[in-house]
């Protein structure tokens, strides 16, 4: 094996060497980072490669390629799919101090390094160029609607399932009615990506199916909150909003689904959240099969101190996530993600990545009567496209909360409207599995409430599952 590595490694430096006499070029914000960094300390830093000289099978489920293949835009599968060269691998890994992921998307290794290792790297015959991987401070979330309630006070209500206190999120976006024929989400595949799940034996989850979990963040398959970095209860509630189910109190709107979870956000310091961790959580996602991506995660407030995208990168074209987002709507997921809870802004759109991809359904919030909240995110998108794509309730949303099995909260936010609108992706799918992740992108927004105007506030505007599904029924 050693002997078949060095001759690998030996190919593909001679492939490389004529072109590689100078050393790889570092982005103007890797050297203003590393300007900053004393000569022990780490930055994280993206190592681009130029190929992938040795021959290795893209590590797809057979889900996975079904799922491509009934509702994927290009080739089954590409050069991009299969895994990182691990000769190149190799070698990057004992030139830098850690390796964080290796993106066979971006062909990429994300490693923490000196200065002293990033111009070690800068000189690897195979490497591209380098880049800092972006770092954001996450938009605050709206706090929590004062009113709390127990399944002790649930509101009930008249119908086929006892949505209780949540039969207003799940009306206002023609759930009931999806419910009614028996939709569910029953054999499709949510990924829920977030800062980790802590309450996990909430009554919310007793029958949810979940068949895969994994800390992006730990490098583990703790998603609860442990011993290790991240706090939970953000996800907890999301998920619930999403796929719970505890009758009499709280519905989501997929609670029939197969679910996979993701921790990509380190929640415990007061240091930025680093993009990596998302593109990685999207492959190992459509890797595993998943067709729809709820991500209730948005990046816009920076660190002082810290380059990252500004507004007018927000493009659909160069966010790391935002690329990745995209890789993984054409190979047939739904990708859900909130607009973020900047508000306003005359000057600019406030969107966080990857709300900005164009295969990305973005996600703006609005009130129990439909009204737009003011701290929903705006477009448009730095290219000119609307965003955000719809919208749903996303103040006073029902959720599951930390704590005991059986305690609820208000909670406000793009948050909550991402995953009401992902668990309509879910039912829509379910209803009909050969559409396309476009068809169903483009059936949410021509049912909107405002399809016929479409604005850069609530874009084609509040979700309506019921009409979307019967626009797929006319295809």
């Amino acid at each position: 094996m050693r002997s078949a590595l060095a001759l690998l490694a030996m190919v593909a430096w001679a492939a490389t060497a004529g072109a590689s006499e100078r050393a790889a070029p570092a982005t103007l914000r890797l050297q203003v980072a590393l300007e900053r960094t004393h000569a022990g300390e780490t930055q994280a830093v993206w190592v681009f490669l130029r190929d992938k000289v040795d021959a290795q099978a893209a590590p797809l489920t057979p889900r996975a390629l079904s799922r491509r293949q009934a509702r994927g835009t290009g080739p089954l599968v590409t050069d991009a799919d299969r895994p990182v060269s691990a000769v190149y691998l190799d070698q990057v890994t004992r030139a830098a101090t850690r390796v964080r992921h290796a993106s066979r998307w971006l062909n990429a290794v994300s490693v923490d390094a000196t200065p002293a290792q990033v111009e070690a790297l800068r000189t690897l015959p195979f490497v591209e160029r380098l880049d800092l991987v972006a770092r954001f401070r996450r938009t605050p979330e709206p706090p929590d609607s004062p009113a709390v309630r127990s399944s002790s006070a649930a509101r009930k209500s008249r119908v086929a399932v006892d949505y209780g206190a949540s039969l207003g999120q799940l009306a206002q976006i023609g759930v009931p009615e999806l419910h009614a024929a028996g939709l569910t989400g029953d054999g499709v595949v949510v990924a829920v990506f977030d800062t980790g799940f802590d309450n996990l034996s909430h009554e919310a989850f007793a029958s949810m199916k979940i068949v895969a979990q994994y800390d992006f963040v730990n490098g583990d398959l703790d998603v609860a909150n442990g011993a290790d970095r991240g706090e939970g209860s953000h996800g907890t509630s999301t998920l619930s909003v999403l796929g719970g189910f505890a009758e009499g109190m709280l519905v989501g709107p997929a609670y029939g689904a197969t679910f996979l979870l993701g921790k990509t956000e380190d929640t415990t310091r007061e240091t930025p959240v680093e993009e990596d961790h998302w593109a990685a959580a999207a492959e190992w996602a459509e890797a595993a099969g998943a067709d729809v991506i709820s991500s209730s995660l948005g990046y816009l407030d920076y660190d002082a101190g810290f380059t990252s995208y500004t507004p007018a990168q927000l493009d659909g074209d160069t966010a790391v996530s935002t690329r990745a987002a995209d890789l993984a709507a054409e190979r047939g997921v739904v990708v859900v993600n909130s607009a973020g809870n900047s508000g306003s802004n005359p000057t600019h759109n406030t969107l966080g990545a990857p709300a900005d991809g164009h295969g990305v359904l973005a996600v703006g919030a609005v009130d129990a009567t439909g009204a737009r909240t003011s701290f929903s995110s705006v477009g448009p998108s730095a290219d000119g496209r609307i965003k955000p794509d719809v919208a749903a309730q996303g103040q006073a949303v029902l959720a599951a909360a930390s704590g005991t099995p059986h305690s609820y909260r208000y909670v406000n936010g793009t948050s909550f409207s991402c995953p009401l609108t992902a668990g309509v992706a879910a039912l829509l799918l379910q209803m009909h599995p050969e559409a396309t992740a476009a068809q169903v992108r483009e059936a949410m927004r021509a049912s909107g409430s405002q399809a016929a105007a479409p604005d850069n506030l609530l874009g084609w505007g509040i979700v309506n599952g019921a009409a979307a599904g019967r626009l797929l029924d006319a295809r």
